[in-house]
């Protein structure tokens, strides 16, 4: 299938882009690498009537950058771009291992993956399991959301009118981490996937592909399954055709002490 209609623009700079979004309200998206925006056009999901495609932005970085403790991602790192980073952290190489094909990790970027908010995403799980931060900008100026505050349901954020992410930042950590995920083909979303930190004596947990939101617990070493269970206990789990509430349950406890136990070990 093919996009319905739209008029195309191609800003040079972020304060183009911040007026474009002004200008144009909610009929405008913005394209970066466009693995999530083009298929749900394709698809008549999504009609906008502007597209602002930021590829062409100038003196933009291309990979992370590490500054105050912080690896911060500009709108064009690609996700291929920083799984090659020389200091990648152990969560984010796990994590893009599993995130969709290589061909996609080519063109989609780190701030696109997270600012659609997919909550069967690896990502945006990644960002709020390292306490990441989102910056958002618009003609008002910007803003630093906490990624606790950021994901408020599926495909939903805290971004205001006429806001964009510009950059997206995770704490510069070599913590002992794993991801564990089932997913019925390899590169698919998850039907359940999981994050482990390990800090000294706890381990910090993001389930994500189990509901509208990524769900984030701490607990003591070591970890079981039923101390997963437990923690998930009051968790809604979708659903769907895919996989039944009882399956992703049984998902979420399984991955959840098995990313423990490897983390902590």
């Amino acid at each position: 299938m093919k996009p319905p209609p739209f008029a195309y623009h191609r800003p040079s700079t972020r304060a183009d882009v911040d007026r474009l979004l002004a200008e144009l309200g909610d009929e405008a998206k913005v394209l970066a690498g466009g693995q999530s925006l083009i298929p749900i056009m394709n698809m008549r999901l999504a009609a906008p009537a502007h597209v602002v495609d930021i590829n062409r932005l100038e003196d933009e970085p291309s990979a992370p950058v590490l500054a105050d403790g912080m690896i911060r991602f500009g709108p064009l790192v690609r996700q291929a771009a920083a799984e090659r980073w020389p200091d990648c952290p152990t969560a984010l190489a796990e994590a893009l291992a599993y995130t969709a094909h290589p061909a996609i990790r080519t063109r989609g970027t780190i701030v696109g993956s997270v600012a659609h908010a997919d909550p069967a995403a690896e990502l945006p799980a990644l960002v709020l399991a390292l306490n990441g931060e989102v910056r958002a900008r618009s003609v008002e100026g910007t803003r630093t959301i906490a990624a606790e505050d950021f994901f408020l349901g599926a495909l939903e954020t805290a971004l205001r009118p006429g806001e964009w992410v510009e950059e997206v930042s995770i704490r510069a950590t070599h913590a002992a981490a794993a991801v564990e995920e089932f997913a019925q083909r390899h590169g698919d979303y998850a039907l359940c996937g999981v994050i482990a930190v390990a800090g000294e004596d706890r381990v910090t947990l993001v389930h994500f592909g189990i509901g509208a939101l990524a769900v984030r617990t701490t607990l003591s070493a070591p970890v079981t399954v039923d101390d997963v269970r437990e923690a998930l206990a009051d968790v809604d789990m979708t659903d769907d055709l895919h996989a039944s509430s009882a399956y992703r349950r049984h998902l979420a406890a399984v991955l959840g002490a098995r990313a423990a136990s490897r983390a902590l070990a």
